[in-house]
């Protein structure tokens, strides 16, 4: 079993340098390991969950070294539930992805293996380091898929996302630097063992370092206000790129539990306790707040879409915040249905916005605006659609019954409006919230589901009723983007899983019931991870480096 661990992070390892020693006359062979690469992935994942939904919490030791001195991977059901997610996940990426999408760059398939490669790594990585490692990569792979297409917009705001990381990661090492000379190691159960007997003198020290890693993760996750770059940017990626984005910026929060789980949390003595509550909740509302205003100030349906997860990602937080079972148990909840609403929102975009990809990198702000003016007058009545129709003419959407529908139950997933698993995650993100913030988060996530009914079925009315019927007026031809048929299918298999979710929540919440019990036992990952010798040192008081 402990070699599998390495299956997730050695496949998209090897696809890739396939792909990429592969001749560029070679297409169908590099489509093929592609395709074979990803599809392997979820069998894998499935398997994983299973063994660790019977409790254990397995490890690989590379190269026989054991934790804290050498490098160990770690599989507990957090882990697995996440590795399992971005299987599917990507997946439904691959089928959406069409030749035309891939044809845009040369390494396409092969930046998206190291993607997954970089994600993977992360759920399984026991060490602070070796997490750092694979942040970077799958930051690196994310780049050149931000810019695969080309074009003035996607430079641009790719230049914002590779500043805005860059200083994230040179944050990251000087609080790993500062957190290694603390505790004198980096693997995440025993420096949580070492904070929990440090020297009084020195936490002062240790909390700088700890608030520093955790503000490097909620700017990896786009936390207020350090998330200005996240709704522009996701615009500027092609729709199968924007799908498997809304994965990564869920590591973020991934690490933020981790971290608060097994280094700094309750059982580590609490070293952050004061800034998650003073600094981490506060952040995670205006989170809310900004995700919500930037959605209704927008018209793109990904834009759109980058702000709804920045709304997730607000409510996310405030549930870490919480550090109880229940809460984390709900985020979790939470956290499935909004990565895959999300990512069926960016691939159904492809569909209903041609023009965002073929477009947006020509044509200069001035006219994007002249662009959604001309759809927006569509809906007034004194409107007969001629503008539209010239404006849109060589781009023409293709909504139908299908987009229609697909539309429909993913703005609602999205929004978290009844019945759909949406509405059930944030419904258990606030029944496990204390009254105490609960007179804040209630409002906040009220009034920020509102104001993204409001935007999405704004959106909606221009990609499905303005457009179609200025179209219409104009004897205009509706035709399908090439790979339409391929993402409505990817979209309609991620909502199935939202379906799937909604219905089987009874047994899902058991699972993710199991897993925040889990994270909350740190002995158990002492036992799993630590050697009896090297636990037996960590219990020691720490000298305060």
């Amino acid at each position: 079993m402990n070699h599998a661990l390495l299956l997730p992070i050695l496949i998209p390892l090897f696809a890739a340098g396939a792909i990429v020693a592969l001749p560029v006359r070679a297409k169908r062979l590099q489509r093929a390991i592609n395709a074979v690469a990803i599809v392997a992935l979820l069998p894998v994942a499935g398997f994983l969950t299973a063994h660790a939904a019977q409790g254990e919490i397995a490890t690989y030791a590379l190269g026989a070294w054991p934790a804290p001195f050498g490098i160990v991977l770690q599989l507990d059901r957090l882990g697995a539930l996440m590795l399992l997610l971005t299987a599917v996940l990507a997946c439904c990426c691959l089928l959406g992805t069409s030749s035309a999408d891939a044809r845009r760059g040369r390494y396409f398939r092969a930046l998206f293996q190291f993607e997954l490669m970089g994600l993977n790594g992360a759920f399984l990585a026991g060490d602070l380091f070796n997490l750092f490692v694979f942040f970077e990569l799958l930051l690196i792979a994310s780049y050149a898929l931000l810019l695969h297409g080309g074009g003035t917009r996607r430079v641009r705001n790719g230049l914002h996302y590779l500043l805005m990381n860059l200083v994230g990661s040179s944050f990251f090492l000087i609080a790993l630097g500062v957190l290694y000379g603390i505790t004198g190691t980096l693997n995440m159960a025993d420096m949580g063992e070492r904070l929990a007997h440090l020297d009084p003198a020195t936490l002062p020290l240790a909390r700088f370092a700890g608030a520093t890693l955790m503000l490097v993760f909620g700017l990896k996750a786009a936390v207020f206000p350090m998330s200005f770059w996240l709704p522009q940017a996701y615009r500027s990626a092609i729709g199968p790129v924007a799908a498997l984005f809304a994965i990564m910026t869920k590591v973020g929060i991934y690490a933020m539990l981790r971290c608060d789980a097994l280094v700094f949390g309750l059982g580590a003595g609490g070293v952050l306790d004061a800034f998650m509550r003073d600094w981490a909740w506060w952040l995670a509302i205006a989170t809310i707040v900004f995700g919500a205003l930037g959605a209704l100030a927008v018209s793109s349906l990904k834009t759109t879409t980058g702000y709804l997860v920045l709304v997730s990602v607000g409510l996310l937080i405030a549930a870490i915040t919480q550090q109880t079972p229940l809460a984390w148990s709900a985020l979790l909840y939470y956290l499935i249905s909004t990565t895959l609403c999300s990512g069926a929102l960016f691939l159904l975009a492809d569909t209903l916005e041609p023009e965002a990809v073929a477009t947006t990198d020509t044509l200069e702000p001035a006219s994007l605006e002249a662009l959604d003016d001309a759809a927006a007058a569509a809906i007034s009545p004194e409107s007969d659609g001629a503008a539209v129709a010239a404006a849109r003419a060589t781009h023409a959407p293709w909504p139908s019954n299908v987009a229609g529908v697909l539309y429909l139950v993913a703005a609602v997933g999205a929004a978290g409006l009844p019945p759909l698993s949406g509405f059930l995650g944030k419904a258990m993100v606030l029944a496990a919230t204390p009254m105490s913030d609960a007179v804040i988060l209630w409002p906040a996530v009220l009034a920020s589901s509102l104001l993204l009914i409001v935007a999405l079925s704004r959106t909606g009315t221009r990609l499905l009723w303005a457009e179609p019927a200025a179209r219409a007026a104009a004897s205009a031809p509706a035709r399908a983007p090439r790979g339409s048929s391929a993402k409505l299918a990817a979209c309609a298999l991620l909502l199935g899983c939202v379906a799937a979710a909604t219905l089987g929540a009874g047994s899902l919440r058991q699972y993710l019931d199991a897993t925040a019990a889990q994270l909350f036992d740190r002995s158990a990952y002492v036992h799993a991870i630590l050697p009896a010798a090297s636990a037996a040192s960590a219990a020691t008081p720490a000298s305060g480096g």
